[in-house]
């Protein structure tokens, strides 16, 4: 998932989202500092910020049978027609990001998803705009299964390295919002080698925090973490009903971005 989607889920940008052997520092030898002439070793790679347990061995099981034709987990209500507005900063710059549940439906492994939209501007200036793939499960669980992301500059698309499908090339889908999630629970939510690894790992589920749109008690926090971007860490904030509503970057950088908008999707007549 591009950074820019998990507004909704990682949300948001969802969270729906896989480090294959991100390995932990093993002590091997005797406990000497330096080697035979004299420098010191080279370190050995970092212990992971979130390990899912699975040992790089991920291989979901994807049945369309189980999968339902409405997104309605509390977290992540992805209803056609529902829109997030988004603002802040991330690293000293302003962004501003929009969020919409499209009509459209595409197939992805064989399950019908849901198309949402995530728009990006960039100290005023359009900087992404993607399509994400999300379908729920009959236990209520939520699936990324791909997006088609454009980068732009000077108003014309620069990249689209951050496109993937779930079942293409290897890649593979992951949950963004777990059904019951439970403190402490960690899990892919993607998975493309080199492109899509985020994971992420349930710390609160009784948070309060305050946002233009509103105050919020009883919040779901998501920490996420990319091992393709070591250093920088991100926790989500999912409020019942609504969704994201507070992304806060905690390491690598700064950044908050708030929800300062939310459009329920019109009643059914």
């Amino acid at each position: 998932m591009n950074d820019r989607t998990a507004r909704v889920a990682r949300p948001i940008a969802l969270a729906l989202g896989l480090a294959v052997g991100v390995a932990s520092v093993a002590a091997c030898g005797d406990d000497d500092t330096t080697t035979a002439d004299g420098d010191a070793p080279a370190e050995g790679p970092a212990e992971p910020v979130i390990d899912p347990g699975d040992g790089g061995d991920y291989h979901p099981e994807i049945d369309p049978a189980d999968f339902v034709a409405a997104i309605d987990n509390p977290y992540l209500p992805l209803v056609p027609g529902s829109r997030w507005v988004y603002e802040g900063t991330d690293d000293g710059e302003t962004e501003r990001i929009e969020v919409e549940v499209t009509n459209d439906h595409r197939q992805v492994m064989g399950v019908s998803t849901t198309v949402v939209r995530d728009t990006v501007y960039v100290d005023g200036e359009l900087a992404e705009d993607t399509f994400d793939w999300y379908a729920q499960d009959r236990d209520g669980n939520v699936w990324y299964m791909g997006e088609d992301t454009k980068e732009y500059e000077n108003g014309e698309v620069s990249s689209t390295e951050g496109s993937w499908e779930a079942g293409v090339d290897g890649a593979l889908p992951g949950i963004i919002m777990q059904a019951q999630p439970a403190v402490g629970d960690a899990y892919r939510q993607e998975y493309y080698a080199g492109d899509a690894e985020d994971l992420a790992e349930i710390t609160a589920l009784d948070a309060s925090e305050s946002v233009p749109f509103g105050d919020f008690d009883d919040l779901l926090v998501i920490q996420e973490w990319n091992p393709l971007e070591p250093e920088v860490t991100e926790d989500k904030y999912f409020a019942p009903g609504v969704g994201t509503v507070l992304e806060v970057k905690t390491a690598g950088g700064e950044g908050r971005i708030e929800l300062i908008e939310f459009t329920p999707a019109p009643a059914q007549g």
